[in-house]
């Protein structure tokens, strides 16, 4: 370990170079902690010098996925495995009868080869799809067997129930090849949280290729930009929620074939959908029959030994992070994840457990700094932290990194060159767990406003959270997600519409309190918001793995879609709410907004309001009472008018405030320590979003794409048509379909909102990817683009970020975020949804 050299450097340097580091500079508490803050700085240094002179540099020491495991060279096959406790080490499989014919040979340093020249007719050695395992007797004269460390996938032998690796090598003409670039990094991040696996309605194990073609277009159309996906690499125990992790560089085979998951991946970039992995190094699983838990058969081989490798919680084993060949595994996992399947970035899982040498287990944190750097940090793991967000940053500028951290540990989301850990983002984890208790512990009437906006706020300054209201850790069976706690049992017996007209007062309640603690958490949460698949809607079965104790029962292990398409539920109220308010968000994006300020937090009107960027929030928590002519002091001295509130008939509401909709309040005097005011109407439990009247003129604006109409083989807009759907009564109808205008700019300068189709100069549709019935819909007034596949970006074609190709370097981020001239060029793309 280079631990010593390190903190002698440190030692040395800390006492004048505090300022050195721009997290000094934000926060000068820090200066107190300081010595323990350049270890980890100076660790890193030291690591990325010493790969540098030893190994080529970081990035090519994460490469070693073209080193280890089986590789393709001009002459053949070679097999290398990191076996140190080896004697002897054989490959074994079906291509030679699990013999052991096929020997390794010592290169030293624990490293162990064989080269497997191609057969005289060209045929590989190993052939695709062939199944292998490394045995190995160890230096004790054990004889044992495993899955190869570096395997790129791994099936399970349904006859012994166990794993074994598998060389994926399909033909060239087989395999997937990448036709669409990644998407810009959005400024406005919103994820949507999902599980592959249960992505079905049927009770099943669902595919790629199924979400790709399913619920891909179902999260564009709920309008996402980020989705991030669970249990990617491959995890013996399906009922482990993919955090036991047997095999990292190998896609979950449960859910389909390598190649399926790169289709899957392709079209999420069709649809300008950033994909997240939830990568998990803070642990490997136990089981070491099909992982790498005692891979040479002693417990120091990619982890500690003893109680220090053991987490006595999640009975897992822990890494050592600065061991050499350890290092080279998990940061060439990272880049694997990468450069291989077009990952934009990743979700860094339980990382809490790795900050510290307590894993935080018995530990509360109240935001003293001795909590975080006193003797329970643990330094190794912080500089494996800050070399990893330099790897993934460096290698794709515009990656997403999010860190799940419930310390709140300070520096993790500032960039590695000022001193921080490198994260983009971590998880505001507080907030899930205020409201639960909320609903758990207090009546209505007891809930304090300014305790809630203080969980809300409650960040570091210039440190990026993601909040959320519940994610995936509330919808597992023996807890309850914020749709239950609110209705619980009558989710079953009173969401119809047909059997019940009138909603009973617990459905009337839970539907008002989930659109307002939604919103409230998108408005105030953060910098970036989070939701679980299923939890827009309400949903209503908890998730349950199969087991033996349900039977291997798939039935709570699924995603019930059909729940809010259906018109006679009120499930699709939730649905509608939510998609509404990722509508508005996207138009006015006061997420991305550094400009926000609580005006009122009222605990005993329950009234909050607050600005975001160029939007006023306004929330009325209280169950009975409503106010009419509440006045409110916000910065603006100009008309505001209401774009959405949860009151509208479309989300299930009573439509008390249409009167805002069509009628721009006006500015009063100074209130509240603002210098300007407006008088509402709150109904009691509904909120409203109110911008400057100003933002709404122009109308409707749709721009076309060059990406969108190369697809379809049309060189201008011009040549396009569009048809236009308006209500005529009580009816809806088209209007006769128009050219675009040369300039392929639809301009509709008195609508507020617009639905069309579009046709080609062949006649046919040229359809909405993201829209159950093709067709485009914009919900406010601004500028739009159709692109991809077929979707509609906010802003005109220079707002939006440069697409990246696979394989090519981004621009680096902060250049990303700024306006551009151009939208960049991407590849052809498919007429339609990739493996529809």
């Amino acid at each position: 370990s280079p631990a010593p050299a390190y903190r002698r450097i440190a030692a040395r340097s800390a006492h004048f170079a505090a300022m050195a580091l721009k997290i000094f500079e934000l926060d000068r508490t820090l200066e107190g902690v300081q010595g323990q803050i350049w270890d980890r700085v100076n660790g890193y240094k030291w690591w990325k010098q010493e790969l540098q002179d030893k190994e080529g540099g970081l990035e090519k020491f994460a490469e070693g996925y073209k080193t280890f495991g089986l590789n393709r060279d001009e002459k053949g096959l070679t097999y290398r495995e990191w076996v140190p406790n080896g004697k002897q080490v054989f490959l074994t499989g079906e291509f030679n009868n699990w013999s052991n014919d096929t020997p390794l040979q010592s290169e030293g340093f624990g490293r162990w080869s064989v080269n497997l020249p191609d057969k005289a007719d060209g045929t590989p050695v190993v052939p695709h799809r062939c199944q292998l395992k490394v045995r190995i007797e160890t230096n004790d004269g054990q004889w044992i067997e495993r899955v190869p460390a570096w395997t790129k996938l791994a099936w399970q032998d349904h006859t012994t129930n166990l794993f074994n690796g598998v060389n994926w090598e399909p033909p060239a003409q087989e395999k997937y090849a990448f036709k669409h670039a990644r998407p810009g990094k959005p400024d406005n991040l919103k994820i949507y949280e999902a599980h592959v696996g249960m992505a079905s309605c049927e009770p099943k194990v669902a595919t790629y290729a199924e979400f790709a073609r399913d619920v891909l277009p179902r999260i564009k159309r709920m309008g996402y930009n980020a989705v991030q996906l669970m249990a990617i690499a491959e995890h013996a125990h399906y009922g482990c929620f993919g955090y036991h992790v047997t095999s990292f560089f190998a896609p979950a085979s449960r859910q389909g074939t390598p190649d399926e998951l790169r289709l899957m991946v392709d079209t999420a970039h069709a649809l300008g959908i950033v994909v997240l992995m939830d990568l998990v190094h803070a642990h490997a699983s136990s089981n070491s029959l099909d992982g790498i838990a005692q891979m040479d058969g002693t417990d120091h081989c990619y982890t500690h030994g003893g109680p220090k490798g053991h987490h006595s919680e999640w009975d897992s084993k822990i890494f050592h992070y600065t061991k050499h060949e350890v290092l080279r595994f998990l940061l060439s996992n990272v880049r694997w994840w990468i450069e291989e399947y077009g990952f934009d970035g990743f979700r860094f899982d339980g990382i809490t457990s790795m900050l510290y040498h307590s894993h935080g287990i018995g530990k509360g944190y109240t935001g003293g700094y001795h909590e975080y750097f006193g003797p329970d940090a643990d330094i190794e793991s912080h500089i494996y932290l800050m070399l990893a967000n330099d790897l993934i940053h460096s290698i794709l500028p515009t990656a997403v990194t999010v860190g799940e951290d419930v310390s709140g540990m300070p520096t993790l989301c500032r960039p590695v060159e000022d001193g921080g850990f490198g994260f983009d983002y971590r998880l505001a984890m507080a907030i899930p767990d205020m409201f639960i208790k909320l609903l758990k512990e207090s009546t209505d009437d007891q809930w304090d406003m300014a305790h809630i906006t203080h969980t809300l706020t409650n960040r570091r300054w210039k440190e990026k959270v993601v909040a959320y209201a519940e994610s995936h850790d509330q919808a597992i069976v023996g807890d309850k997600t914020l749709a239950f706690w609110l209705m619980d049992a009558e989710m079953y017996t009173g969401m119809s519409i047909f059997t019940s007209p009138g909603p009973s007062m617990c459905i009337d309640r839970g539907l008002a309190l989930h659109k307002l603690i939604r919103l409230l958490v998108l408005g105030l949460g953060g910098e970036a918001y989070l939701n679980f698949m299923g939890n827009e809607f309400g949903h209503p079965e908890w998730i349950d793995f199969p087991r033996p104790e349900n039977g291997w029962s798939h039935h709570h292990c699924r995603r019930r879609w059909d729940l809010p398409e259906d018109d006679l539920l009120r499930y699709k109220f939730f649905q509608a709410f939510d998609e509404l308010m990722q509508a508005c968000e996207n138009r006015f994006k006061w997420v991305s907004s550094g400009h926000q300020y609580v005006t009122v937090k009222n605990s005993g009107d329950k009234v909050i309001a607050f600005e975001r960027g160029d939007a006023f929030f306004v929330f009325n928590f209280h169950p009975c009472n409503s106010y009419t002519d509440y006045q409110i002091g916000l910065s603006w001295n100009e008309p505001m008018r209401c774009v959405l509130d949860s009151d509208e008939g479309r989300f299930g509401g009573q439509c008390r405030l249409e009167h805002g909709h069509a009628n721009p309040f006006p500015p009063l005097h100074g209130i509240e320590g603002r210098p300007h005011s407006i008088k509402l109407y709150l109904p009691s439990r509904t909120m409203q979003v109110l911008v400057k009247d100003r933002l709404l003129e122009g109308g409707v604006r749709i721009h076309v794409s060059e990406e969108f109409l190369k697809q379809y083989g049309v060189t201008s807009a011009e040549h396009v048509t569009y048809q236009l759907l308006v209500w005529q009564g009580a009816e809806q109808v088209w209007l006769e379909p128009e050219k675009f205008r040369a300039d392929g700019c639809l301009r509709l300068e008195k609508n507020f909102d617009v639905t069309f189709k579009m046709i080609g100069p062949d006649g046919a549709d040229m359809r909405c990817a993201a829209s159950k019935d093709g067709f485009f819909r914009a919900y406010f007034p601004g500028d739009y683009t159709v692109c991809g596949l077929g979707y509609l970006a906010n802003g005109a074609p220079t707002d939006l970020p440069p697409r990246v190709p696979l394989g090519a370097r981004a621009a680096p981020a902060e250049v990303v975020v700024e306006k551009h001239a151009k939208v960049a060029a991407v590849e052809e793309a498919s007429p339609q949804l990739i493996g529809a």
